[in-house]
């Protein structure tokens, strides 16, 4: 049987971004408490005429060079934050990018670790048939309450990947390791925009589904700690996947000293350091870190996932770089969207949290803010209509 894997891969991120000196100024304290104490350094702001749908079809767009290569068999949306109770977020996407009409489209959900299940989700539809694409989306806004001790960790992020037989970019092995557990560490009831956090709690959770999900793993894989090179971990906040790891390495008696130990996943917390959190696209957003930011050639390494979704499921799985995929990348054109952005200030931060909530149908016109492909243009009779930018 032919390899599977992700074939191409692309993020996007709002153009508008917070520095979190600006919070900590505002907030009256140490700006190392961010910049050190949970490793971030700016969180990324959606604009009011962009939401989950808009910046998923800007993350998949450059993905799609002609027509032919829009012959998707199968859409898989996940997100935390999504727009409907029924509709999912995926069909709107569906039209956005001009799919074909015989593509599947559905919408996952659970927590931060919905993206995980696509992609594995997505391997298995095109093992069965190796000559479809499926298409795996992850997009989602980080919002927490002002004041709150989640303010610092919000962001928001998308990541578009084609999974495909033979792949360009990185093979996913079939052994994983799960791990399931009833908790209530973060959770959003229907009638709240923000969720409820414990935040001790939910960092003590991750780090026993850590344990437990590569326990698992080590029961159906040959692999060790050993074997792989560098890690990529869900990323609440860039600090978080760094401690995740050494309590991974001081699970397994790693030998390596903790600077190098802390090498095999720097690469993959720049970008989650300039965007903040991104919920279920935080972890393959830190993969693309990886690949784009590593100085070396990482073909044929073996790469550690670990995928961690509040309330709580939790995966490790792993996959091996290929040959070449440097050629199939794209570096430069998130290089200038990152460096292109618009830094807040703490009154504009405060103007774009707030967002219009029709909840009655009343007309909500959004004028033009977003510099991504596509851009929500009004909200009337409680429908939600898109445009290209």
């Amino acid at each position: 049987m032919s390899s599977v894997g992700i074939d191409q891969i692309s993020f996007y991120t709002s153009n508008h971004f917070l520095d979190l000196r600006t919070l900590a100024s505002a907030h009256k304290i140490d700006p190392e408490k961010y910049y050190l104490g949970i490793g971030q350094e700016k969180i990324a702001m959606a604009a009011h005429d962009e939401d989950i749908v808009t910046m998923a079809a800007s993350a998949a767009a450059p993905l799609f060079k002609d027509e032919s290569s829009k012959i998707i068999s199968t859409l898989l949306f996940a997100t935390e934050t999504s727009i409907d109770q029924s509709k999912s977020a995926g069909v709107y996407v569906h039209r956005l990018l001009g799919l074909h009409e015989n593509c599947r489209v559905v919408e996952l959900k659970q927590a931060c670790y919905s993206a995980t299940a696509a992609v594995q989700m997505a391997c298995a539809l095109v093992s069965r048939e190796p000559s479809s694409t499926v298409l795996v989306i992850a997009s989602d806004i980080a919002k927490y309450d002002l004041d709150s001790p989640g303010e610092a960790t919000q962001g928001c992020g998308a990541i578009a990947m084609l999974i495909r037989a033979n792949p360009k970019i990185l093979t996913i092995d079939p052994h994983v390791g799960n791990y399931t557990e009833d908790v209530m560490d973060f959770w959003r009831p229907n009638y709240r925009n923000t969720p409820i956090v414990d935040g001790k709690y939910s960092t003590k959770i991750y780090l026993k589904s850590l344990k437990k999900a590569w326990e698992n793993f080590c029961q159906s894989s040959h692999l060790e700690f050993n074997d792989f090179q560098h890690f990529c971990y869900h990323l609440p906040f860039s600090r978080m996947g760094q401690k995740a790891h050494r309590h991974l390495a001081k699970i397994n008696k790693c030998p390596l000293q903790m600077a190098d130990i802390d090498a095999q996943t720097q690469h993959s917390l720049i970008y989650n350091k300039l965007l903040g959190n991104s919920y279920a696209a935080a972890l393959f957003i830190g993969f693309t870190s990886l690949i784009e930011n590593h100085p070396s050639d990482l073909a044929g390494q073996k790469i550690g996932f670990f995928s961690y979704g509040s309330g709580c499921v939790a995966e490790f799985f792993s996959g091996t770089i290929v040959q070449g995929y440097q050629e199939h990348l794209f570096s430069d054109e998130h290089r200038v969207m990152l460096e292109k952005r618009n830094e807040l200030t703490y009154d504009e931060y405060l103007a774009l949290y707030t967002v219009p909530d029709p909840q009655e149908g009343e007309s909500v016109v959004f004028a033009p803010d977003t510099t991504g492909r596509f851009r929500l243009a009004k909200i009337s009779d409680h429908k939600r209509e898109y445009v290209q930018s």
